[in-house]
């Protein structure tokens, strides 16, 4: 049986949180707490009961959602999704760790992935017992935190990926290789596949080099993917993916990899 989430909408618009909570009327679990015009009706609303789920605009009369979530104390903030019509938002949304950006007019599809991932992620949140922290580890995860802000990490961990209505913040060890596809990447995730607005050779600065490696002028595997190596004619190698997926390991790419997997020549094949 899946867990009730306990919900309150922010938006400043009446016609949007409307939308919202008819949307949210066919997600089994889901209560609405509350709707709200503005960020000081959410602070007063989250101080007078919990909240699993924030589905939050931006810009609002007064304080906007951003100036919210910067005066909501850790222990009393729940998971954001930011609900917007301002796509330019995404990458700020990303830094304090929203768990969904979606763009209005919402799709319902959009929102229903949404309200998946926040039940599952308090699930996992309850049984971890991280809602009942120590005062001390909160501490510790706040310094991190502000700590992650000011010094931005010198490898990529997570993308921000355009997926129809909505921008998609998909972990970099979700992606089992990327395709280039002119100036474009395309993600393969199992059955799914996403278009990144980025060159290959520019992503592939930013991923960490000990997890993907470029084995082709068109393709960058994630490391911990690979599960056989065989020998093609012509020198180049066929790579094979835990998922079944085939790709060719191309001669000028070899020595690169053969040293990132810790096998000499000799062994290949």
């Amino acid at each position: 049986m899946e867990s009730r989430l306990r919900v309150l909408v922010v938006d400043d618009e009446p016609l949007a949180r409307h939308r919202l909570r008819r949307l949210l009327a066919s997600e089994a679990g889901v209560e609405v707490v509350g709707e709200c015009a503005s960020a000081a009706e959410a602070e007063a609303a989250l101080a007078s009961g919990p909240v699993d789920l924030l589905l939050l605009d931006v810009q609002m009369p007064g304080e906007d959602g951003f100036e919210l979530l910067e005066r909501l104390p850790r222990e009393r903030r729940p998971q954001v999704v930011f609900v917007t019509a301002h796509d330019q938002y995404a990458i700020r949304a990303f830094r304090v760790h929203a768990l969904d950006f979606l763009l209005k007019p919402v799709e319902s599809s959009s929102l229903h992935e949404a309200v998946a991932r926040a039940r599952e992620r308090a699930a996992e949140e309850e049984r971890a017992g991280e809602r009942r922290d120590s005062a001390d580890d909160l501490d510790r995860r706040l310094r991190s935190l502000l700590a992650e802000l000011a010094s931005p990490p010198r490898t990529l961990d997570r993308l921000l990926v355009r997926d129809g209505g909505r921008i998609d913040f998909v972990h970099a060890d979700e992606v089992n290789w990327f395709e280039a596809a002119g100036n474009y990447v395309r993600l393969h995730l199992g059955e799914r596949r996403l278009l990144l607005r980025q060159t290959l050779s520019a992503l592939e600065e930013q991923l960490d080099p000990r997890r993907f490696l470029r084995i082709h002028r068109s393709v960058i595997v994630q490391l911990d993917r690979v599960r056989e190596l065989h020998r093609l004619a012509g020198g180049d190698f066929a790579v094979v993916l835990d998922s079944g997926e085939r790709l060719t390991l191309s001669r000028t790419y070899r020595e690169r990899f053969e040293a990132a997997v810790g096998i000499a020549s000799d062994d290949a094949g």
